[in-house]
Order: structure tokens, then sequence, then C-alpha cells
């Protein structure tokens, strides 16, 4: 594997994110490297999983590789897009998944962590949803995990404004479970991940699919369905999402006509 390491010590699995060059961005190849590692680790018996980066990164991920986005009149985060892949399988695998977070987490890898099922933070993590900055419409699933996470108004701050928020903040608003200091997040995070592993795995998988079924029965008709994403077609046919595409390639300021 060249952008992630995969690694298990008896019931405990690790997968790192290692492609340092791209931020771990989630490429298509990284995100097909991590999905290949849950399924190697559930058939190897692994209880928990841990997703982490490098130690002292920071950037824990840049979220999508805008690089992969389409320019012209395509769906970008469509259902065959790689994230939704990956949080996919993230929230449907048997074994509970513990985010360890250090440095910045930008876009859809805010929603990568939200998918899994506890987040541990270093003081100094920071969380930015950026759709916003880049011309991006978000999916309809992706608003899904976001609103699980935090009450609506804090979803409209973040996507409004796409500015970080601190660990600290997160915590006090539930997005994530623990802010731990640099020096006992991974032993913090290994401790959590061995007393999950020493408890009944059936039991966990079930409790997993069942709050994970629950979480999702959010009433919508089919025609309100549609409606949400014909207003995201709005966005991805028009001038400010080409621009937002073409400025970040071009490492400019995009300018914005809101049409």
């Amino acid at each position: 594997m060249n952008h992630i390491e995969m690694t298990q010590d008896g019931h405990l699995g690790t997968i790192t994110l290692d492609n340092p060059k791209k931020l771990n961005a989630l490429s298509h190849a990284l995100v097909d490297e991590v999905i290949a590692a849950l399924q190697a680790l559930e058939q190897a018996a692994a209880r928990v999983v841990i997703l982490r980066a490098r130690p002292g990164v920071k950037v824990w991920s840049a979220g999508h590789d805008v690089g992969e986005l389409p320019e012209g009149g395509r769906d970008p985060l469509g259902w065959d897009d790689p994230l939704r892949h990956l949080v996919r399988t993230i929230e449907t695998c048997r074994m509970p998944v513990i985010a360890m977070i250090e440095g910045g987490v930008w876009g859809g890898a805010v929603e990568t962590m939200l998918a899994c099922d506890i987040v541990i933070a270093a003081p100094g993590a920071t969380f930015a949803v950026t759709p916003a900055r880049l011309g991006v419409p978000y999916n309809v699933s992706g608003m899904m995990t976001f609103m699980s996470a935090a009450s609506l108004r804090v979803v409209k701050e973040l996507a409004f404004t796409a500015a970080p928020i601190s660990a600290e903040r997160a915590e006090r608003i539930g997005m994530i479970n623990h802010v731990v200091a640099d020096a006992e997040l991974e032993n913090f995070t290994r401790a959590m991940a061995i007393t999950i592993a020493n408890n009944a795995p059936l039991s966990i998988a079930v409790m997993k699919e069942q709050l994970r079924v629950l979480a999702g029965a959010k009433a919508i008709t089919p025609r309100g369905f549609e409606k949400v994403q014909g207003l995201r077609r709005i966005v991805y046919d028009s001038h400010d999402y080409h621009e937002g595409i073409r400025a970040f390639k071009e490492k400019r300021k995009p300018v914005y006509l809101g049409r």
C-alpha cells in the first residue's frame, strides 16, 4: 500500500494515513486502500480499528482531492464518489472505528471523521467544512452526517463560513468525544480501543448497526429528495463552481459572481 499503513495487534487494527505530499487528501487511490484495509482487518477478526495519521502531522487530511473533481456539468460528489464509498464502509463495517486526530481536518475529511464511531483529538486539532470556499455543492448524505453530529445552527455556521473550529469547541458541542493532551493521545486512544476489543464483539456489532439505522431514520419524501438534488445541480452547473475549481488549481483567490 502506497498511501496508508495497516497494522494489527491481536484484535486491534490500526490504519495510518501516510501520503504527506498530498496532505492525506482523499484521492481514489488513498480511499481504495483504506477500504481494502478495513475489509482485511474485518476478515482478520479485528474488533476495533484506529484511523489516524502519522504522529505530529499538521494536517490529518485535506479532504477531497480537488484535482479529481470534475469541471464540467457533472455531479462532483455523486453516489459513486470515493468519499461516499469510504463513509459507507466505515458506517457499515462491524468493527467500531476510532478516529484519532492531530492537525487540521478539512472538507470531506470532516465527514470521514464524523462517520467514525468515536473521535479523540489532540488540543491543536481543528475542523473546517470547506465546500463554500470552492463553490462545491455538498451532497445530501454528507449533510445528514453533519446534522447527526451537531445542531442545525452549528452545521450552518460551519458550512456557511468554512472557518475552522477548535478541538475544544468541537468537544463542547458534542462533535467529538474527547480532547486529550498530545503526550497522552496515543495511549488514551489505544486504551479505549482495547476496552472495546475486550467486550462482546457480536453485541457491539449489532448495537453499531442499530444506531446506524436509527440515526438515518429521518423522514424525507421522494419529492423532497428530488428538490434537494435539483438544488445541488444549480451549483455544479454554475460559473462559480468552475471558478472555484480553477482558482484552487491555479493557486489564486476565486472571484465568485453568485451565478
